[in-house]
């Protein structure tokens, strides 16, 4: 986990409106809330200083993906580049053997673990050849998923005026899905193109429904879970009460501030034990 130091507002999604600036002293308190909860959690966390003017580094999952002692790094929009070397100074410090992607890349936040096999995310953060060298570096089986894009009155498919990328209100596959357990997800399959619909019915893992409401205004998908208690936002009582019927215990944070960035739980952490 970095921290909310520098944390401010671009509009580098859907959710990011530049006229909507987060108020700092709140944003340092949810995201210490994150971190106490996570911690209480049984999860060990290391803290790493702030990116000195990177206002998107509270959002480390976007840093890499890692597997063992291999981390593949990011390959961030040009508006978080300042971020990347940061994030390979960290990880190399950690122990970690550092690999730079030949595609664009989002990191843990459009690629979760989930045993061996992978949801990635394409068509967005994502460059889909990345999957083929996300399989043959760190091993995983690729499950490639493309979320359904944001369109405007004409329903044509909207490119961010700040990045150039194509958009989604699921721009990263972590505002659909979640990871419980190895056996058991959460995701929202109104988020999904049809063909991504049908590839995920057939993954052979237990699977929680979460509604699109939940998931596009609670960030309902954005958590973390130890495998036993999951922390996840405050106002997602559907995907609450179902993931407390698995039997895992749940803790709740309230966020305001981080949500004005479009990133929530999931996206403050960095996994470095997959």
């Amino acid at each position: 986990m970095s921290g909310p130091k520098y944390f401010a507002v671009k509009e580098l999604n859907p959710y990011s409106k530049s006229e909507n600036q987060p108020d700092a002293a709140g944003a340092a308190a949810e995201f210490a809330n994150i971190k106490s909860a996570v911690e209480q959690a049984g999860i060990k966390v290391i803290k790493v200083d702030e990116p000195e003017g990177c206002q998107d580094a509270i959002f480390t999952a976007n840093w890499g993906l890692c597997r063992g002692d291999v981390c593949i790094l990011s390959s961030l929009p040009k508006q978080r580049q300042a971020e990347e070397p940061y994030a390979e100074k960290y990880l190399c410090d950690l122990g970690k053997k550092v690999v730079k992607p030949p595609f664009r890349f989002s990191g843990q936040g459009d690629a979760l673990p989930c045993g061996n096999l992978l949801f990635a995310g394409m068509g967005y953060r994502n460059d889909p050849r990345i999957h083929q060298f996300l399989a043959d570096t760190l091993g995983y089986e690729v499950i490639g998923l493309q979320a359904v894009p944001e369109y405007d009155d004409q329903r044509q498919p909207v490119i961010n005026k700040t990045t150039g990328l194509p958009d989604s209100f699921f721009y990263d596959i972590d505002l659909a899905v979640s990871i419980l357990r190895e056996d058991l997800i959460a995701w929202c399959p109104e988020a999904f193109m049809p063909e991504s619909q049908e590839r995920m019915r057939k993954v052979p893992v237990e699977k929680i429904e979460v509604s699109l409401e939940e998931a596009m205004q609670a960030f309902a998908c954005n958590l973390i879970s130890s495998g036993e208690t999951v922390v996840m936002g405050a106002h997602a009582p559907n995907l609450k009460a179902a993931i407390e019927a698995y039997g895992l215990n749940v803790v709740t944070v309230e966020l305001n501030e981080l949500a004005k960035g479009g990133g929530y739980i999931r996206c403050t952490t960095l996994t470095l034990d997959n």
